[in-house]
């Protein structure tokens, strides 16, 4: 059975970091891509990065985390990161990672669609 379970989430201040783990059963992470999304209240859900499964570790951010946040990857522990760094009040939201074999990473963003979530992890920001 698959899962995925994120962990890291918190309250901070601005400026502050976090870093999100996303850990995986059920499945090998080394041939799935992986991605961070995250949805704040009242808002649609977006997708802040992904991580290719090749060699490359072709990685994506949205334009709104770019230089702040870093995804990474540590298949022998089927471990995904979402390092975050210099925290925003607009970036408090459930944090999600997901997986799937028809969602695919580019440098321009992704393709397709998970077909794996977690539940999330909840990150607050205030003054």
């Amino acid at each position: 059975q698959v899962h995925l379970v994120e962990s890291g989430g918190g309250l901070v201040r601005p400026g502050d970091s976090l870093r999100l783990s996303c850990v995986v059963s059920g499945f090998t992470l080394d041939y799935y891509p992986l991605g961070w999304f995250r949805q704040a209240p009242g808002k649609e859900r977006e997708e802040i990065s992904c991580i290719s499964s090749d060699e490359h570790g072709t990685t994506y951010y949205t334009e709104s985390v770019k230089g702040r946040f870093t995804i990474s990857r540590d298949n022998p522990k089927n471990t995904v990161y979402l390092q975050m760094n210099s925290l925003r009040p607009e970036d408090a939201a459930v944090y999600y990672c997901a997986a799937g074999l028809g969602y695919y990473c580019t440098g321009h963003g992704s393709i397709g669609s998970p077909d794996y979530w977690g539940k999330g992890t909840p990150v607050t920001v205030f003054s």
